[in-house]
């Protein structure tokens, strides 16, 4: 694997691991993080040999969310390369939600802000009861925009409101409850072992059907329940006739495991 200045990547056979790696500053992130994650998540999409991508955090923290220093940094360039930089942050949140393969998320210690949004991005996220998340931003005078469609994709714009508005933390818990994560867990022993167990679900599904769930997702969300019969007619149809497909059922009627799993 490469080597990058703010992330630690290693494979683990079809589990590609991307850990955020500013542990000392809580895995808070700046222009580098921000280049080094979209940059990574875009290669994913193309790596063959990765079939599920984990995305963590080193240290105490998943992520504290973005650097202050380096906000405040960006707040004094010309408006125009402010708005660069702004959008390059959006953009690396949508490449991990964009990634055609499923991303699951390890969150533990302080999820602020970004770190929230990080959280939101991801397919599946698995987090500690203890764990601290908060869209915090109001708290410093800023908003939580670029991160807003994320979240509220993921527990809706009534929840939304409460949290952008108050920036009150809350836990994993709490997370659950609302949605943001699949589900919380005692302690980081048993959020491995959810991490792995996902992990192992997902390797069990075909790759190409998938990425395929995910695009489906995206594309139907929207639709009205009439709108949808032609789209999802022709999606089925499509898909059912591939060669994974075909391996798939005949796998199954074959009582056998498919190829993908060999």
């Amino acid at each position: 694997m490469a080597s990058h200045e703010t992330l630690d990547v290693v494979r683990d056979g079809a589990v590609l691991h991307i850990r955020l790696n500013r542990p000392d500053v809580r895995n808070a992130f700046n222009g580098k993080v921000v280049e080094e994650l979209q940059l990574v998540f875009r290669e994913a999409d193309h790596d063959e040999q990765a079939r599920v991508v984990v995305l963590s955090g080193n240290g105490k923290s998943f992520s504290a969310g973005a650097d202050l220093t380096w906000m405040q940094e960006q707040a004094e360039l010309p408006t125009e390369a402010n708005e660069r930089s702004a959008e390059r942050m959006a953009r690396m949140f949508l490449s991990i939600a964009r990634c055609r393969k499923p991303v699951i998320g390890r969150i533990h210690g302080h999820a602020l802000g970004g770190g929230t949004g990080l959280t939101a991005a991801v397919d599946v996220a698995f987090c500690t009861q203890d764990c601290v998340f908060g869209l915090t931003e109001v708290k410093l005078g800023i908003v939580p925009a670029v991160i807003s469609p994320f979240v509220m994709q993921k527990i809706g714009a009534g929840r939304a409101r409460t949290l952008f508005l108050t920036g009150e933390r809350f836990d994993g818990v709490e997370a659950q409850r609302i949605g943001l994560v699949h589900r919380a867990v005692a302690d980081e022993a048993a959020l491995d072992r959810e991490v792995q167990r996902a992990t192992g679900e997902l390797l069990s599904a075909g790759p190409l059907a998938v990425a395929s769930s995910k695009e489906l997702i995206r594309s139907v969300s929207l639709l009205s329940l009439e709108e949808a019969i032609p789209v999802t007619s022709k999606w089925i149809a499509s898909l059912r006739a591939t060669p994974e497909a075909r391996e798939g059922m005949g796998a199954f009627l074959g009582k056998r495991k498919p190829n993908w799993m060999a």
